[in-house]
């Protein structure tokens, strides 16, 4: 029987255009963008297309947008940088305690080297609130760096609002909109945001390429250091055939494919949710049903081990994730469970992230929750 994937928070499977595109780039465009030659002139071209095809679905300008390898590196990239330029300003930074570990780990760095970090709590939905961030911003903040959705529970942040705040305060404002990136409409300019990270792998796209979106004007230094490549914004000759599928699996994600794709995760939710209901398992969703990314649904399966059932789960064929894949195979907790809960909170270590994409089809999502209450069942203490 076909193994059933619900782990697209993870990572995606390539969508068949992307890997046909990919293909004939590989076959075709083979020049360095920077050669100034008719070879490496076609391979600028095809770069600069695709350039156009993210600014355009960002509604900014091609040059705000930076190739990276991924979104790990335009969180650091973001982060570092701009506190680095900012540093005679002020060295006080704001965050959330349900960031990233991208995110997380370079603001650990800078704590190392004399920042001051806030962390700012959330509610019992994962959402932080806009009056702690105010209570917060000093004149010495420098820098808000706020995950758009949440990785683990696809809790949605209030991003627009948080832009709004930050207009008349000099601190940049960064999103790391990795999980978001594929699933909502996002406008930089319209909502504030100064600096964005996403990742091609999240969408359909090949894994070890993603942007930066930089807003016109930001003072900014490069983390990779080397070849004056993207503007001398990030050293390193670009990835062309990872960027050409990047920029295919963009193009596939049209404003009424993303409403389609929140309908048919919502009909999936809706068949999971009820079917546990039915069976009477003691279950609740964490998170704010109503607000969060519609691929990520986030469940407390009360008096169940999670590792259990993750364990039990994939040896019957199904895969999901008990948290971020990028913490995954760690003994550590869910810290943004944590920030919700509180430490040692049976949630923290009774919960299971189911995420769906491409390929999911109603039969499947049927027969994933029938398993899953027949292993909830036999695992209960």
């Amino acid at each position: 029987m076909k193994y059933i994937y619900l782990d697209h928070a993870a990572t995606t499977p390539m969508h068949p255009d992307v890997i046909e595109e990919m293909t004939v780039v590989m076959n075709s465009i083979f020049g360095n963008p920077s050669s100034i030659h008719g070879v490496g002139r076609e391979a600028h071209h095809k770069l600069e297309t695709v350039r156009q095809v993210i600014a355009d679905s960002l509604q900014v300008k091609p040059h705000e947008i930076i190739f990276t390898s991924g979104g790990t590196e335009g969180d650091n990239t973001a982060i570092i940088e701009t506190t680095e330029m900012m540093k005679d300003q002020g060295k006080h930074i704001i965050t959330t305690a349900v960031e990233h570990p991208a995110v997380l780990q370079p603001l650990h760095y800078l704590e190392n080297k004399g920042y001051e970090v806030t962390y700012l709590p959330v509610d019992e939905s994962g959402r932080v609130r806009l009056e702690d961030l105010s209570v917060a911003l000093r004149e010495d903040t420098i820098l808000v760096s706020i995950i758009y959705g949440n990785s683990e529970t696809g809790q949605l942040m209030p991003i627009k609002e948080i832009g709004e705040l930050l207009k008349e305060h000099p601190a940049v404002f960064h999103t790391d909109a990795v999980q978001a990136f594929g699933s909502e409409r996002i406008a930089p300019e319209e909502m504030g945001i100064d600096l964005l990270s996403a990742s091609a792998h999240k969408i359909n796209g090949p894994k070890g390429v993603g942007f930066l979106y930089k807003r016109d004007g930001l003072k900014f230094q490069p983390l990779l250091r080397g070849g004056e490549q993207e503007e001398k914004r990030r050293a390193g000759t670009e990835n062309i055939p990872g960027i050409a599928g990047m920029g295919k699996a963009v193009e596939l994600l049209t404003d009424e494919e993303k409403e389609n794709h929140k309908i048919r995760n919502k009909g999936f939710e809706d068949i999971i949710l009820n079917k546990l209901s039915e069976a009477g398992i003691d279950y609740q969703v964490n998170g704010d049903r109503e607000n969060k990314l519609s691929h990520i649904l986030n469940i407390w399966f009360k008096g169940v081990s999670s590792d259990l059932l993750l364990m039990h789960l994939d040896l019957n064929g199904a895969a999901v994730s008990i948290g971020s894949a990028c913490t995954a195979g760690t003994v550590d907790p869910s810290h943004v469970l944590e920030a919700i809960y509180g430490k040692g909170h049976p949630a923290v270590k009774e919960s299971l992230r189911i995420s769906f994409g491409y390929g999911n089809t109603i039969e499947e999502i049927e027969r994933f929750a029938d398993l899953l209450i027949k292993t909830a069942q036999r695992l209960k203490n």
